[in-house]
Formats: structure tokens, C-alpha cells, sequence
């Protein structure tokens, strides 16, 4: 009998795991995706629980499957798929990768594998030959069959956007080296310029953003915002780290580009980049300009390796200056950056609100950034999780940037530039920002700093950013050409 429990479940659950690591390494991505998974963990908990007559088949099954994924994707590179770390963005990668992807697989596993041993015993009138334990009882088996309902239902929510009357708004897809790109366009005019919004991490998103605190740009513009390789839209883009560089994020965005150009029949595009969307998005204006009527920067990165270690020599003072010991020896035994994985960067990324903290009365958008803008409808409950999805990108791409320093690499461009910075932006950004528009030669080229505002300063003062695009679209003509 003990064999049978721990065999019976073992084939099918192993390959139900490998099919899984290889399908859906990092986890379900979309709709369909999600409740195949839902239903394909149900029909092998249910055979396995049939099988083994027994409800220890309520652990093996989901044990089973578990390693098989784990075995498949072994290969594969970022916080949400590594060994877990106990730090603050090491539990949130930990919740949005095995956790979501334990909800759709593990606990369907769980419950049918409860319910199909429970259904056997009673067809074939056996009973358990020890007690079972008190978790597999009636009433814990239905309360996680309740919430695996609950999950499902929140699976086939999907993202919404509200219409626009004699307007466009639409998601779109695009295509780009066989991956699909997610895409939120939206206009109140849709002959008006268009406008495409590229968010700042490899794998980030800013449609909450953009519609919490820029929808008065939808009047002025068609707004497109992209989410990037790896983001809640693009999930199924996410790229092995051996296939992933930066010339991919910059043919990913020409691609998203000359979509926009076909459908709106344009013929060329403003683009607006934020922090890390800078990168591909400085390079493409570079690269092809024809395809532009301008380029807006905010955050504008020039170094990377410069800005971390200015950033870093402040951090380190202000832990010093304030107490924070542990902080203090964790980031002098580590050194200045650059570093390899994003657990090193993470002193750097957790600790930037409170190093460069500035008075936020008044502000739109508070400390939280991009998370604190997960309510709007246009992302449905999947996607909120996988906004966290940026962190692996994050892990891949940013230490294969270190060596761009657009001092030397981009020293002209063909088409008009504004950039915008907040008064507050950590300062190493802000003084090789003022070195490298110095010497930068554009047709045209101008500068706003906003006042009571940081790196996000188009989120925390969009009164005043919207003004400015005001003034960016008014230069480029009505139609942006």
C-alpha cells in the first residue's frame, strides 16, 4: 500500500511539472494560460488521488510536480525563479514567481488530489488503514477548494479600459522576434500626435501610472504606453538571459514604433522614455530618426556606472549619518558598484526614498511609485502580480549595461529633444545629466526642472509635465510631423 501512495501519483505529476517548467517557466502570463493551468492540475490531482486510494497523494503529487518544474527551468535567471532570499524584494519575488505560479498548480493539485482519493475509498468502500492528518479533513480541504475558486474567477478577470466617445481606446499586441509585446493605446482625438510611453526597468510597466496621473495627456495626444519585455502585457516576452541584451529592448521598441506608425498612420512618433527606458530609447532615436518627431527624456540616464557610484558613496554617507549600521557594513564589505545580480543593487534600490527624501505635499504619486498605482481596471488581478516581473529583467539586463556612457556613445541627435528632471533627482544623476547636455548638439533642445519632484517627477507634478508636453506638442506642429 505505502508503495502505491507514493508511485501512484509520481508519473503523472512528474510530467505534468516538466511540461509546466518548459510552458510556463516563470509562470502563467494571461488568461488562458492561468486556468489551463487550473484545469490541467485539477484532471492530474484528481488521477493521482484516484489512483493511490490514499490522501498522503495530497503531498506527493504537488511535491512531485514542484521538483520536475524546478528541474526543467534550472537554467533560467532572476529573483523570481532562484533560490529564494530573505530581504524585502527577495519575499516579493518570492510571491509573485513560486507563489502565483504555486496558486494556479500546487493548490488544484492539493484539492483534487483530496477529492479523488476521498471519491475512490468511497466507490470501492475501503477506508484509511491510519488517520489521516487533520489538515486533509473535510472542512480544510473545502476551505482551500473555496479558495481555489476565488483564484480561478480572479484568473479570468481580465484587464479593462474605459472607452473614449469619438476617441480610441484599445489594448493592442505586437509582434517582435516572435514574442508578443502588450500595448495600451488611448486618445481623445485620434488624429492628434502620438505619444509612446516607455517605462523605466527592462520588464516594467507604467500603464497605472500613466492612467492614474497623465490621462489629461490623452487629450493633447494618443497615448501609448508599451509594457516592456517581461511586464504584465508582454509577460510570454520574457527572453533566457543568454538571448537577452540591449539590442533587443531597442529592436523591441522599433518594433512597438513602426507598429503605431502603420496603425494611426503616422508617420513618425514623439517619444516619451522614463529612467531606464532612456537606454532603447535615446539608442533608437539615434538609430532612426526618420521614425521621430521628437524625444522626450525624463530621468534621462547618461552613465550608469557613474550614477550608481555617486549614488552609492551618498547612500553610504546618509546610513553613517543616521544610525543605520547594519546598512552601513552590509554596503562597505560589498564595495561600489557595478555588481553582478540585483541582490547586490538592492541597498541602492530600497534605501533611495529615504537617502534622497524630499517634502512630497502636495504630490501626486507618494514613495510607493509604480506599485501604488496597481488599482486601475486596465490591469486585471494577474497582471498586478506581474508587475513584479521587472525584477528579473532588472537582474539580466542592467549589469550588461555598465559600460554605455552616452557622453561618448550619443553625442548628437536628428530630431528635437526636451528633457525633465525633478529639483530633488539623486544628485550623480542630475550632474552627468548637465555634463552631457552641454556638449549634446539636437535642432533643438531644452531642459525643465520641476520643483518639489524626484525621479518620478512626472507622476508626483503632472500639472506641470502635462504644460510641458503642452509646449513639446505646439512645437512639433498639430499633427507632430
Amino acid at each position: 500500500m505505502r508503495m502505491r501512495v507514493l508511485l501512484a501519483p509520481a508519473l503523472p505529476a512528474v510530467v505534468w511539472g516538466a511540461v509546466a517548467g518548459w510552458w510556463t517557466p516563470r509562470g502563467p502570463g494571461t488568461v488562458g494560460t492561468a486556468l489551463a493551468s487550473i484545469v490541467v492540475s485539477l484532471a492530474v490531482g484528481l488521477l493521482a488521488g484516484w489512483s493511490s486510494r490514499s490522501r498522503w497523494a495530497m503531498l506527493a503529487a504537488p511535491v512531485l510536480f514542484a521538483l520536475a518544474v524546478e528541474l526543467v527551468r534550472l537554467g533560467l535567471r532572476g529573483p523570481t525563479v532562484d533560490r529564494p532570499h530573505l530581504t524585502g524584494l527577495g519575499v516579493a519575488a518570492l510571491l509573485a514567481g513560486r507563489g502565483v505560479h504555486g496558486l494556479f498548480t500546487l493548490l488544484p493539485l492539493f484539492v483534487s488530489a483530496a477529492y479523488g482519493a476521498g471519491l475512490a475509498r468511497r466507490l470501492d468502500g475501503t477506508a484509511p488503514r491510519r488517520p489521516l492528518p487533520r489538515w486533509s479533513g473535510r472542512a480544510g480541504v473545502g476551505l482551500l477548494a473555496a479558495l481555489l475558486a476565488l483564484v480561478t474567477v480572479g484568473a479570468a478577470v481580465p484587464g479593462r479600459t474605459d472607452p473614449i466617445p469619438g476617441g480610441i481606446a484599445r489594448f493592442d499586441t505586437v509582434a517582435s522576434a516572435g514574442r508578443d509585446l502588450g500595448l495600451l493605446i488611448r486618445g481623445a482625438d485620434r488624429n492628434a500626435p502620438v505619444l509612446l510611453v516607455v517605462p523605466g526597468p527592462p520588464g516594467g510597466s507604467e500603464v497605472g501610472a500613466v492612467r492614474r496621473h497623465l490621462a489629461a495627456l490623452e487629450r493633447q495626444f494618443v497615448v501609448a504606453v508599451w509594457d516592456r519585455s517581461g511586464g504584465p502585457r508582454s509577460w510570454s516576452a520574457f527572453r533566457s538571459a543568454a538571448d537577452w541584451d540591449l539590442a533587443d529592448e531597442v529592436d523591441d521598441l522599433l518594433a512597438v514604433t513602426r507598429h503605431l506608425r502603420q496603425r494611426l498612420g503616422r508617420d513618425r512618433i514623439h517619444l516619451l522614455a522614463h529612467s531606464g527606458g532612456t537606454v532603447p530609447g535615446l539608442l533608437a532615436v539615434q538609430r532612426h530618426p526618420e521614425l521621430f518627431a521628437g524625444y522626450v527624456g525624463v530621468g534621462q540616464v547618461v552613465s550608469l556606472r557613474e550614477a550608481d557610484r555617486s549614488q552609492y558613496a551618498d547612500t553610504l554617507a546618509w546610513a553613517r549619518r543616521t544610525g543605520r549600521d547594519d546598512l552601513a557594513e552590509r554596503m562597505a564589505a560589498q564595495g561600489p558598484p557595478p555588481y553582478r545580480d540585483i541582490w547586490a543593487y538592492e541597498p541602492l534600490l530600497t534605501n533611495e526614498a529615504g537617502a534622497f527624501g524630499f517634502d512630497r505635499t502636495g504630490a501626486s504619486e507618494d514613495e510607493t511609485g509604480a506599485v501604488g498605482n496597481l488599482g486601475v481596471p486596465e490591469y486585471s488581478p494577474l497582471e498586478k502580480v506581474h508587475l513584479f516581473g521587472f525584477l528579473d529583467g532588472w537582474d539580466v539586463l542592467y549589469p550588461r549595461m555598465q559600460d554605455l556612457d552616452f557622453r561618448r556613445d550619443v553625442r548628437e541627435l536628428r530630431v528635437p529633444v526636451w528633457f525633465v528632471d525633478g529639483a530633488h533627482e539623486v544628485p550623480g544623476r542630475l550632474r552627468l545629466f548637465d555634463e552631457w547636455y552641454a556638449q549634446l548638439r539636437a535642432p533643438r533642445k531644452d531642459h525643465l526642472v520641476i520643483p518639489g519632484a524626484g525621479h518620478r517627477s512626472l507622476f508626483e507634478r503632472p500639472e506641470a509635465f502635462v504644460a510641458y508636453l503642452g509646449r513639446v506638442r505646439a512645437d512639433a506642429g498639430p499633427a507632430g510631423d
